[in-house]
């Protein structure tokens, strides 16, 4: 048994943990670029108090999906105010942003030198600034990742900028900046995260710790994810969400991903669509795909029984059969409103390039089987 787990240096969790942020900032630096989503007045406290504590604050708006163009620019605004740390306050966009602009600004050259897939992936030359994510969601997990997902518009694809050293210096996840989101964002964030629980578990990367995190993680999603969606005041369910969100980043850090993110990467780069939407039509159906070809390839994988862990998690019946727990996905995603794939514009003539680009997707090499072409596309119609 041989792995590796690697999380960002320091974690701060709680109901007001934000008062930590300016502290730990001044520790770290004395010029911050903030980073923010598409509603920079939620930053205003914590610009505030950066200010404060004695760090100056340059701005930077993040107002849509990560990209290129604008980690190049971002990395150009760092350089020219003099930061020297990077806090990331919003979505997975927000945080994926500053990690990249993180590490461009520290680094020669462009975006497409490190890019993988589109790109020259060549390593990091010098450590990305120090960066603190924050954030204000609970599905991406990104305040604990090692990578950056930016889009290009051009090519219509997604890819990563992805290093050890690009780990946050510090996590800090204050539930309490949950609490405002609506049940269509609290139920696409929060089923990525269920997603992200399950698929490393299920994962043939899986490892000792990632199984604990990703099993304390699906208690926690199951019994509050749709509880949020109904009381965005549930201070408990809130608690309990930011946490599976947390650990599913460490997860999928560590263990990986699987079928679903292989084809959500790429559905994302080529329609507009909000990616725990995208996971949360495409879970049931991996599932049962993943679990149909084990039974019949791999009968005696003792991975089958997983497949039961993940069911009785998620119904909280010990009995629960692997088919209950696909059952149960399939509910949750009709009672949380996930549309069908085809209101995002995708069509049957878009699948043989969406199978091709996922073939092709790191998470798609730790699905815990191989599934064939024929497979892959039953999986797309059915989510159609």
């Amino acid at each position: 048994m041989n792995f590796e787990f690697a999380t960002s240096a320091r974690i701060i969790f709680g109901p007001g943990s934000l008062a930590q942020a300016a502290p730990l900032a001044r520790s770290l630096g004395r010029h911050a670029l903030l980073v923010v989503g598409q509603s920079p007045a939620r930053a205003s406290q914590l610009q505030a108090d950066l200010l404060a504590s004695g760090v100056s604050v340059t701005l930077f708006s993040v107002p849509g999906e990560p990209d290129i163009a604008l980690a190049e620019q971002g990395a150009e605004v760092a350089r020219r105010a003099g930061c020297d740390l990077l806090i990331g306050f919003g979505g997975g966009s927000a945080l994926d942003e500053a990690k990249a602009i993180a590490a461009l600004a520290a680094n020669p050259g462009g975006a497409l030198d490190y890019l993988e897939v589109i790109g020259r992936a060549q390593p990091l030359e010098h450590a990305p600034l120090p960066i603190i994510a924050i954030p204000t969601t609970a599905g991406t997990g990104s305040e604990v990742t090692r990578n950056a997902v930016l889009s290009s518009p051009e090519k219509r694809v997604k890819a990563s900028l992805r290093h050890a050293l690009m780990l946050p210096r510090a996590a800090i996840v204050d539930p309490l900046l949950t609490h405002s989101l609506s049940p269509e964002v609290s139920a696409s964030t929060g089923l990525d995260a269920l997603t992200q629980l399950i698929e490393p578990y299920l994962s043939n990367a899986a490892n000792p710790i990632s199984d604990a995190i990703c099993l304390e993680g699906l208690a926690r999603a199951a019994r509050s994810l749709r509880r949020v969606c109904q009381d965005g005041s549930d201070a408990t369910a809130r608690e309990d969400m930011a946490l599976a969100s947390l650990l599913g980043g460490m997860a999928l850090a560590n263990a990986r991903l699987g079928a679903v993110h292989g084809f959500a990467g790429p559905m994302g780069g080529m329609f507009p669509a909000a990616h725990g939407q995208l996971c949360a039509r495409l879970l049931p159906g991996v599932m049962r795909a993943n679990l149909r070809a084990m039974q019949e390839r791999q009968p005696t994988s003792a991975s089958l029984e997983r497949f039961t862990r993940v069911a009785s998690l998620l119904t909280g019946r010990p009995n629960a059969s692997a088919a209950d727990g696909i059952d149960w996905l399939e509910e949750t995603a009709s009672l949380l409103g996930i549309p069908s794939l085809s209101a995002h514009g995708i069509q049957p003539a878009d699948l043989p390039e969406i199978i091709r680009q996922a073939r092709a997707a790191s998470s798609m090499k730790s699905n815990p089987v191989v599934l064939s072409d024929e497979e892959l596309d039953a999986i797309l119609r059915e989510a159609l």
